[in-house]
């Protein structure tokens, strides 16, 4: 059976900790592979790689380092069908959804490729008599990523690719359900022209996690995954004096305007809801129709949309989406949807006797569709991360935008509507991080910035474009004057620029 290593100091090295989790083929359901997990010493080796390599790196000059993004990216590019069927194998999502998560990530790493830019501090000349004043953004040394299952490609990209790129070394500990990925991404940096520790894939469960939160020599850790275990990374992160940015869960509403184009925002919705499993956080798993008649118009439709899904293989070109990635996280979603049922929520679809033919020990769950479904319901107030949609109807606007305002979850909302107005008001008013207008999931491009509010982040700054550059430097400021000769008096107080 293949054994999944570490990568440190650019070498693939095996676990020592003798404890091993299983990936599973989550078509099939069978362990297709062990991958180490590891100890706190092996995440101690792994710094200490990236504090030699970063002394180095960050002397390196950013138009040099931008070099070897535009050379990661190539390879990304060249090797994607390869990346896509790996990604495939190991979390179960379809080889089209494969491609789109890594070019997700890719984009970041493109908007790293002009790091140089980024970099250029503020100047001004003639602060004061013969001052000038200017700045200067450094990076902050080792740092690290510690990224969910459900993007394997995107997310670790979204950090890793800015932080080597302004001049850290990185640390990644990739989710221990589909590690075989984030290895190949560390390969292929090295590949590119990155010298070894500049990044490094440690494998692992909490041992992990708390060594690198704990690392005196880690200066800044980001984190997506749940929130529960955000706000544990960012309470114990922060509190070792480390700078934290965590990424939480979600309840992503779509908001269905009377004069909405229906036809379009049910294809959106399907995919947004069902795609990839429902196994993302941007997902859209509640849809608010505003009126009795949008609301029964809209379930007819999207019953329609869900007989023509096809559930199959990850490598089925002709399925919208695939298994999901364990055993475990189907029947919790089971779970959820009889929960719903139990709290008199109207089951109209229940996935849960899907069964593909040939495969029935693979981890398959089909579409389901709630109806009638109620604010105080556990099954609306948290994340279910699966393929089930939840109507939750609204009689007017303002009653449609206070449920995502006031729900605990702030990541992701998105409404669909003709109206220029009622639109431009939605966005201004919801107390939602990432808004869409006609747009079902509205994940920012890679020079603009993603984050949630409330208990969807944790910490002050989001994730890529200008916010990942601040996230990964901090700022040294320089006032310099060049005098031609020595003051006769010595300035006892603080000097001013008048």
């Amino acid at each position: 059976m293949r054994n999944i290593t570490h990568f440190i100091d650019g070498a693939s090295v095996a676990g020592t900790s003798g404890r091993f989790g299983d990936i599973f083929n989550p078509n099939t359901g069978d362990v297709q592979a062990k991958v180490a997990l590891a100890t706190s010493a092996e995440v101690d080796a792994a710094v200490a790689s990236a504090v030699r390599a970063q002394q180095l790196w960050s002397l390196v000059n950013p138009q040099r380092r931008a070099r070897v993004m535009f050379d990661f990216k190539r390879l990304i590019e060249a090797n994607m069908n390869e990346l896509a069927e790996l990604l495939s194998s190991e979390h179960g999502k379809v080889i089209a959804d494969s491609k789109g998560d890594i070019q997700r990530g890719l984009e970041v790493i493109e908007f790293a490729c002009g790091i140089p830019h980024a970099l250029k501090g503020e100047y001004t000349e003639g602060a004061g008599p013969g001052i000038d004043v200017y700045s200067m953004r450094q990076p902050l040394g080792v740092v690290a990523g510690i990224t969910p299952f459900n993007f394997p490609a995107m997310i670790p990209m979204w950090m890793f690719g800015i932080a080597i790129a302004v001049g850290n070394t990185f640390i990644l500990k990739p989710s221990e359900k589909d590690p075989s990925l984030p290895v190949r991404l560390g390969e292929l940096m090295m590949e590119a022209g990155a010298p070894k520790g500049v990044l490094n894939v440690v494998h692992g469960d909490k041992v992990a996690v708390d060594a690198i939160l704990d690392h005196p020599d880690i200066k800044a850790v980001s984190f997506v995954g749940s929130s529960d275990i955000a706000s544990y990374v960012y309470s114990r992160g922060t509190a070792a004096g480390k700078r934290v940015q965590a990424m939480g869960g979600a309840k992503n509403h779509g908001i269905v305007m009377p004069d909405a184009d229906l036809d379009q925002a049910v294809k959106d919705i399907s995919g947004a809801a069902f795609g990839s499993a429902g196994e993302r956080c941007m997902a859209l798993p509640v849809v608010v129709p505003v009126g009795a008649k949008t609301a029964e118009a809209f379930r007819e439709k999207m019953l329609a949309e869900i007989d023509t899904l096809k559930v199959g293989l990850s490598n089925d070109t002709d399925a919208q989406y695939g298994p999901v990635v364990t055993a475990a996280h189907r029947k919790k979603i089971s779970d959820y949807i009889q929960l719903g049922k139990d709290e008199g929520a109207e089951l109209v679809v229940d996935g849960r006797g899907f069964n593909l033919q040939g495969y029935e020990q693979g981890f398959f769950i089909g579409p389901s569709l709630f109806d009638q479904v109620k604010p105080d319901m556990r099954t609306y107030q948290e994340e279910i991360f699966g393929p089930v949609l939840q109507i939750v109807r609204a009689k007017s606007f303002e009653e449609a935008v206070a449920l995502p305002s006031k729900h605990q979850y702030g990541n992701g909302v998105a409404i669909f509507t003709r109206n220029g107005r009622a639109a431009r008001e939605f966005a201004s008013q919801v107390n939602v991080g990432m808004v869409g207008i006609n747009v079902p999931i509205p994940v920012p491009v890679a020079y603009h910035s993603f984050g949630g509010w409330k208990r969807s982040a944790f910490g002050d700054t989001n994730q890529h474009g200008m916010e990942g550059v601040r996230f990964y430097t901090k700022v040294k400021t320089i006032t310099a004057r060049w005098p031609e000769g020595l003051s006769e008096d010595s300035a006892f107080v603080i000097p001013t620029m008048r």
